[in-house]
C-alpha cells in the first residue's frame, strides 16, 4: 500500500506538532487562536483548528503547559498558554533528539553515508 501525501503528513504531524506548540510559547504566552494562526501559516503543520484544542488540553493535563485567562474587550475571556518547567525540559529533549533524527533522515533520503 502506498500512502498519499496527506497520510504521510498525518503521521509526521503526530510526532512533532506538540513540540512545535511548545516552541511557540517558549518566550511568551499565546492565545489559542494565535497558536492556530501561526501553525496555519506553515500550511502543513495544522490540519484544522479543531485538532489544536484537544492537543492543547492534553499538553495541559501532562503538565507541559499552563493556562491563564485574560479579559477581552471583544468577547469572553481568552485562554493563554505558557510553558511550564516540565514543558521546557520536554522541549529541550525534543530539540536535541530532533537534530540528530532530522540529520539521519536527510542523509537517508539523499543516499549519503553516515
Amino acid at each position: 500500500m502506498v500512502l498519499d501525501g496527506s497520510a504521510v503528513l498525518t503521521h509526521l504531524r503526530r510526532g512533532v506538532l506538540e513540540h512545535c506548540i511548545l516552541a511557540m510559547i517558549e518566550t511568551e504566552p499565546l492565545y489559542g487562536l494565535d497558536i492556530a494562526r501561526k501553525l496555519g501559516a506553515h500550511d502543513v503543520l495544522l490540519q484544522s483548528e479543531g485538532t489544536l484544542y484537544p492537543l492543547l488540553a492534553r499538553l495541559r493535563r501532562q503538565g507541559l503547559v499552563e493556562t491563564s485567562q485574560v479579559k477581552s474587550s471583544s468577547g469572553p475571556p481568552r485562554r493563554y498558554y505558557s510553558l511550564t518547567a516540565e514543558g521546557r525540559a520536554a522541549l529541550a529533549t525534543f530539540r536535541s533528539t530532533w537534530s540528530a533524527f532530522r540529520g539521519a533522515v536527510d542523509s537517508a533520503m539523499t543516499g549519503d553515508q553516515p
